[in-house]
Parts: C-alpha cells; structure tokens; sequence
C-alpha cells in the first residue's frame, strides 16, 4: 500500500472538509474517526473515488503514513485534545508531528508544545477560520509551535490555505501558543464585527423605520464600499432577502435573538484583563451576547420598565450614510483594539508576531476578511512599531474627518432608547485614547485615601501618600 502524505484524525464537518481540501490539492491522505460508523459513512459518501485511506484503529492509521508522519487533530477543544495525544504518542517517532486544529485556549497550546517537544515530536497549534466553507476550499490558517514541524507541514499547507493577491492566507505565526492566540483576536474581533453589525441594524430597522428589502439593500451598497467590503456585511446582506418557505416571511424576523458563545471571545476579554490591554469593543459584544441569553427576563422586564417611544424625524436617506460612517469608525476602533492586544501579547509571550502578516493572512478564508485589511497590513508593514492603529495615516484622518456622524448616532440611538454597547464602547476607547488627561487623578486620590496605595505627582518626581483627613 502506498503510504499516506497526511492524516486527520476527527471526521466531524471540519474534519471532513479539511481532509477533503488536502486530498483535493494532491496529496494522499488517511482518516480515522473513534466511532467507526463515521469513517465508513465519509468513505461511501464524500470521499467515494478520492484517494483517502480509512482506518479503524490509530495503530492502523499511523502504519498508513509516511515519515515524518503529519496528523491533523479535529476534535473537540479540552480533555479530547489531550486523550488523543496520549494515544497517539507511543504510536508515533521523533521527528513525526501533530496539528491540533481546534478552537484550543493558547495556554493549553502552550503545555502540549512543551510536552511534546520534550519527546522528539513536533507539535503546532493551528487556528483555522472560515467556517465549513473556508475548511473545504481554502480557510486562513494560523500555525503556530515547532517551527521545524512547520517546514514540513508548509508545502501542504500553503495549497490548502485561501490565494489572495499576496499568497496564501497561512504563515508561521510564532512559537509555542502563538497560532492559537491569534486565532483567540481574531475571534474576539469576529464578535465585535457582528455585534457593532447588528447595533447598525437596529437603528437602521427600529430608529430609522427601514423594513428587510431595504436593509438587504443598504448593506448590500455598503459593500460595494472601500470601507466596509467584507464577508460578514455580504452575508447580512444575504441574510435580509431570505424569505421562509414555511411561513413565506423573511426568516431573520423568526430567529430568536439569543446568541450563543463558544468561549473564544470570553477567552478573549480574560486574557486582554491579565495582560492589561484595553479592548472595550470586544467586552461589549461578549456582554451583549450574555444579556440576550436573558430572554425571558427581558420579555417580562419590557411590560415594566418603559423608555423613549419617539421616532427619527430627519432625512432617512442621510442618516443612513451617517450610521455607515458610525460603523467603520467603531470597526476601526475595534481591530485597533485588537492589533493592540496582539502586540502586548507578543511582547509577552515572545511570539514576535508580525502584524502586518496576521493582517495578510486575514485577508482571504476567515470570517473577518474585508477590504481594509490591506490597509491594516501596510500601517504595520510601515511601521512595525506602531502603538496603535488609530495613528496610522491610512486611519487616523479617516476617524477625525467622520467622527461628528459617529457621534450623532449614538446621540440618536440613546434619545430613541436603542442599545449600541459596542458602538458606544468605541466611541469611549477613542475618546479616552485621544485624551492627554483622564480623570483617574481622582481615582488614584481615592484609594490612597482608603487603603493607602500611594500616588505619582505631575509636578514632581516620587510616590506620595497624604493623610486625607489631617492634611490641607
């Protein structure tokens, strides 16, 4: 038998599709599933008359591969991870390695890397994005882990990955949890980008009147736009013009609004806590998500707590332009949050991330994929030191020249009783960015008053502590 290129280990919809995606590119590949009723059902249906090698036991699968053996691992993120790589492990020799390409938190990246490493084997902890689809005819890939084990796996993985302008959407991310943590911001701003999506949307339907044939219209003009192009304003386009064959209504207007989570964003907002980077954005779409699981309580609460019943009274057409500008500035502030903790994080960490790359390979595949993305690239490839991405000069007149429109919305939104979290949670990041003073003086006057923790001085050097009570 001739001996298989690369093995997937996990044949769920992602595993299916990303075992379909390397054989589709040339090379041979294995597949294993623990409950062997799956592997036989992909052989005879999707990977019927492709080359895939089934296999109903892991001794068997590694004896189908060629060394240095390449296993990717597509089951669930935790305890699973770890069970398989304990069973694979005295299966495998030095130099053979293993892909985890879940949702895994980079701390448990971090472990495995080492673990592994320490045995002879390589281990890279690779964040995929682009839902069933990307999987299957080209994600973004985030690996990161033994950079020997990359090598090997580059040539497979530069085929599979999405084709932009300017490559492959995959690099080498960094060491040890790197990969895994860039996918962690990357899904931390995936939140933010629909939840500052979704505040559009209830102002343009509940502020300004705008009925589905006309959201599928404006959003479908927005992405016609330099600012906003980008996969997930063309899907909600989509999304505003499917009607329900069942009820022969439009289907958003059926869907419950309580949004689930997966953790990554959660994982997001602890980990920008520890390391002391704010990204205000983020925390609002975590929030947002949480307080719709309250469905219930909030159905009750609506019949008590009563707020502003007004209607806008100006031009429609107008502030729907203005609304978009709100959009973009907030998406701004958003991945400025995000490029910021990645760069805090790399310091950190020593990933020695290159921003200008993560941003490349964002291009193409992932769920964040947009046009200004090459605009992102070019302001770190420019200036890889750059503090913060609202400084850049590809941004920074943008966000003065629209800021008056940001403004009005959300002046708008609070008259009319709409929640904009995230729109909000923007505005306050630029505005605190932008202020050379913030009131923490006070902040800082008040715990040296009750506990103590002394204070700095603007007039002079030192650490100070005043007796509040007997001092004047």
């Amino acid at each position: 038998m001739t001996k298989r290129t690369f093995g997937v280990i996990g044949l769920a919809v992602m595993g299916e599709n990303l075992a379909l995606n390397v054989e589709s590119r040339g090379f041979p590949i294995a597949v294993y599933n623990r409950t062997a009723t799956k592997t036989k059902d992909f052989m005879e249906k999707r990977a019927q008359g492709k080359d895939v090698k089934d296999a109903y036991s892991l001794e068997e699968f590694v004896k189908c591969l060629e060394r240095p053996r390449k296993v990717l691992v597509m089951v669930k993120a935790g305890n699973p991870v770890d069970k398989v790589i304990q069973d694979l492990k005295p299966l495998l020799e030095p130099g053979d390695m293993i892909i985890d390409g879940g949702n895994s938190l980079y701390e448990d990246t971090e472990r495995r890397t080492k673990e592994l490493e320490a045995t002879g084997l390589g281990f890279v902890g690779m964040g995929v994005s682009g839902g069933e689809e990307g999987a299957l005819n080209g994600p973004s890939l985030m690996p990161g882990g033994t950079d020997t084990a990359y090598k090997e796996l580059e040539p497979i993985l530069t085929k599979i990955a999405a084709q932009v302008n300017d490559g492959p959407c995959v690099t080498y991310v960094g060491p040890g949890g790197a990969g895994h943590y860039v996918k962690m911001v990357h899904n931390g701003i995936e939140y933010g980008d629909m939840q500052l999506i979704a505040e559009a949307y209830d102002v343009l339907k509940n502020g300004l009147g705008l009925d589905n044939q006309q959201l599928h219209e404006v959003f479908a003009q927005w992405n016609t736009t330099d600012e906003l192009n980008s996969f997930l304003i063309e899907i909600t386009a989509d999304i505003f013009k499917y009607i329900d064959k069942e009820t022969n209504t439009h289907l958003v207007d059926l869907i419950l609004d309580a949004a689930g989570q997966k953790g990554t964003g959660r994982w997001t907002v602890v980990s920008s806590l520890e390391l002391g980077v704010p990204i205000p954005t983020m925390y609002a779409a975590v929030n947002a998500r949480v307080m719709s699981s309250y469905k219930q309580e909030r159905v009750a609460a609506s019949q008590q707590l009563t707020g502003p019943t007004g209607k806008y009274q100006g031009d429609v057409k107008e502030f729907i332009n203005k609304v978009r500008d709100a959009l973009y500035c907030s998406k701004m502030c958003s991945y400025a949050q995000g490029m910021a903790l990645l760069k805090k994080a790399s310091e950190q960490f020593n990933y020695n991330l290159n921003l200008g790359e993560t941003a490349r390979i964002w291009k193409g595949g992932c769920i964040i994929r947009a046009g200004f993305l090459d605009k992102i690239k070019h302001a770190f490839d420019e200036n890889p030191k750059l503090p913060n991405l609202l400084l850049a000069p590809e941004f920074k007149q943008t966000i003065l020249d629209r800021q008056d429109a940001w403004r009005e919305v959300v002046v708008l939104a609070n008259k009319l009783g709409i929640a904009v979290p995230a729109f909000s949670a923007s505005l306050d990041y630029f505005d605190s960015y932008r202020s050379a003073s913030l009131p923490q003086n006070l902040t800082q006057a008040q715990r040296d008053y009750f506990g103590a923790h002394t204070y700095e001085r603007t007039d002079k050097e030192g650490i100070f502590h005043t007796q509040w009570t007997q001092d004047s």
